[in-house]
């Protein structure tokens, strides 16, 4: 239960980061209310996948899971170049995911 907590943390964290320019500098009401709730939400399901899986572990899933979504959704909602180079590393950073939730403890 708590690797599905941890990866419904890092959507919420793809969520927040991917709303962040719809709220233009927290100015418009509606896309700043649901931008802050993904935060508030992301960083409790964090905490909260933290209290059994190790910490290091944890963030770093949930960081990599935020940035291959933001990284993936900028290209597709903004607009933002993918380069080869860029799409390496992005693949790089999927299997890096991977292979923490592999070599993670099963439990503290």
């Amino acid at each position: 239960m708590s690797w599905f907590k941890l990866v419904v943390a890092g959507l919420l964290e793809v969520g927040w980061a991917v709303g962040l320019p719809y709220t233009q500098g927290f100015t418009r009401p509606l896309p700043s209310a649901l931008t802050a709730a993904a935060i508030v939400a992301s960083m409790w399901m964090l905490a909260s996948a933290a209290r059994t899986i190790p910490i290091g572990t944890a963030y770093a899933v949930w960081v990599g899971i935020g940035a291959t979504g933001a990284a993936v959704l900028g290209v597709v909602l903004f607009r933002e170049p993918l380069t080869v180079a860029r799409g390496v590393f992005l693949g790089l950073l999927v299997v890096a995911i991977v292979g923490l939730k592999l070599t993670a403890p099963t439990a503290r």
